[in-house]
């Protein structure tokens, strides 16, 4: 295991002491992508104490203890109702103006968006918690008719803007909520605060990492994230020519950790990162294709810090099936490893499982 690796799988959690509640390793990141909502779960779960059971973490977000909202770049993060505020005020002007585009394309003018915000503040007032396609109702009744990506885009506005996010799940169905009720305390910051404030949560839960890594992960701008780096004195060294920074305390070495973990789709340890030469997991990803090259990605086996594979969930009626594709032979222990950590997958699904090595 590199270095970079090492000190990674200790400040993203994945390897030290569990944290105790959902909420702990949201605040601990600042944000967590959660664009693949039961993946994103299982990316809470295996930082947080052994034990932790899916239904821990449902609970936290249908209580509102965890939000999920467009903050960054755009796609879905869970964030807490304390950072909401800053978050969006920080970061969603540059995510505004990336979608002014699509808007013009949809035709959704701003008279359009600031009427769809007042028919959300109406429907939504006093936790009405609303999904998508009763908001679209809603629209339908004010003779604004809405449907496919029009109504995405116009419910992803009003999060960006601060009005809405996410509300408690209604079976498997979603829905929304005004901020103002969902994070009646939400802290506020000056932009300096704020540029602060992200940069330690990134600089010490993705660390190290580099400027370019902060700039992919927030969606802001180089200056900004340099001066953040600059405000919290983050600590810079060097590794193999580039420049990696790291708020807080440097540990000395690698961590001893566990040598393997089921890391699900999109996971921060992952995708966080511009610069991949210490972690490459181009395997973990397929390039289809089309015309335009689009990038799907798999689940990742992780051993000793490094993509060594992929793995699915098939689901019986019985019991889950976890396939997993290794992109090398095995070893002995390894493979032992591997059936650990499939039975603590089990463990947080609460169902049967059985490992399926192919």
């Amino acid at each position: 295991m590199n270095v970079i690796a090492g000190r990674r799988l200790w400040n993203q959690a994945i390897v030290r002491g569990g944290l105790r509640r959902a909420a702990d390793v949201v605040a601990w990141f600042g944000a967590m992508q959660a664009q693949e909502y039961e993946a994103a779960k299982w990316a809470l779960g295996l930082r947080m104490a052994e034990g932790t059971v899916d239904a821990d973490i449902q609970r936290a977000f249908d209580e509102g203890r965890i939000l999920r909202t467009h903050v960054m770049r755009p796609t879905w993060h869970f964030v807490t109702p304390a950072d909401i505020r800053w978050l969006l005020e920080l970061t969603a002007p540059r995510v505004q103006r990336l979608m002014a585009s699509y808007n013009r394309r949809l035709e959704l003018d701003a008279r359009t968006l600031t009427r769809t915000i007042r028919v959300f503040e109406r429907a939504l007032r006093d936790r009405c918690y609303l999904t998508r396609t009763e908001l679209a109702d809603c629209l339908q009744r004010a003779g604004m008719p809405m449907a496919g990506q029009r109504l995405a885009h116009v419910a992803m506005h009003a999060e960006l803007e601060g009005v809405i996010c996410s509300g408690p799940r209604r079976r498997k169905q979603f829905t929304y909520a005004l901020i103002a009720e969902r994070a009646p305390d939400a802290v506020r910051l000056s932009r300096d605060e704020a540029l602060a404030a992200l940069g330690r949560r990134f600089f010490s839960s993705h660390a190290p990492a580099t400027i370019r890594d902060f700039v992919w992960w927030s969606g802001l701008s180089t200056a900004d994230a340099r001066r953040a780096v600059d405000i919290i004195g983050a600590g810079r060294e060097e590794v193999g020519g580039r420049a990696y920074w790291t708020a807080g305390r440097v540990p000395r070495g690698a961590p001893r950790a566990a040598a393997v973990h089921l890391l699900p789709i999109y996971d921060e340890y992952l995708v966080a990162y511009r610069d991949r030469e210490a972690v490459p997991h181009g395997l973990a990803s397929l390039v289809t294709s089309s015309a335009r090259g689009q990038v799907i990605f798999q689940h990742a086996l992780l051993v000793d810090g490094q993509v060594a594979g992929t793995w699915r969930v098939q689901r019986q009626p019985r019991l889950n099936l976890i396939h997993v594709v290794p992109f090398r032979r095995l070893t002995g222990p390894v493979r032992r490893a591997v059936g650990d950590a499939v039975a603590r997958y089990a463990r947080f699904l609460g169902a049967p499982t059985e490992l399926a090595i192919d």
